[in-house]
């Protein structure tokens, strides 16, 4: 999506148990709709948008998604990059940025890609192998 997202610890370092992920996210960026029902997600310093209505978290805020598949996205509306620590349990969304992702040096921004049809069903067909789903980028307007 045009983040940069730098994993700290994955699940291989874990034995599953938790993933740690540095995400840095450009103005006007941030993931589309998506769910992991067997995994529960924990960040902040973002605004996070879910079924369940809008949270704008300042610096120092928290948020977290709980297991059960919630349809959730976050974005930053500010002109600045948002830097948070997204934790991850168990492991295994990592495992779907290192699928859809391109590698980057640290500190760097790829253009986000095109949210065509193509791009859409890759990551739709990622996600459903591990366990995860990836939402049409409008899903929660």
């Amino acid at each position: 999506m045009g983040d940069t997202y730098r994993i700290l610890v994955g699940g291989q370092d874990t034995g599953g148990a938790f993933a740690t992920i540095d995400m840095l996210i450009p103005p006007g960026g941030g993931p589309g709709p998506h769910a992991h029902a067997a995994i529960e997600e924990s960040f902040y310093v973002i605004e996070v948008k879910s079924e369940f209505g809008t949270f704008v978290a300042t610096p120092g805020s928290f948020a977290t998604i709980p297991k059960g598949g919630v349809v959730h996205s976050f974005h930053n509306k500010t002109p600045n990059v948002a830097h948070l620590l997204c934790t991850v349990v168990p492991s295994g969304l990592e495992k779907l940025f290192e699928a859809i992702g391109q590698p980057v040096a640290a500190g760097h921004f790829l253009p986000p890609p095109a949210m065509d049809e193509a791009f859409i069903h890759k990551a739709q067909a990622a996600a459903a192998t591990l366990g995860q789903q990836v939402f049409p980028p409008n899903y929660l307007d």
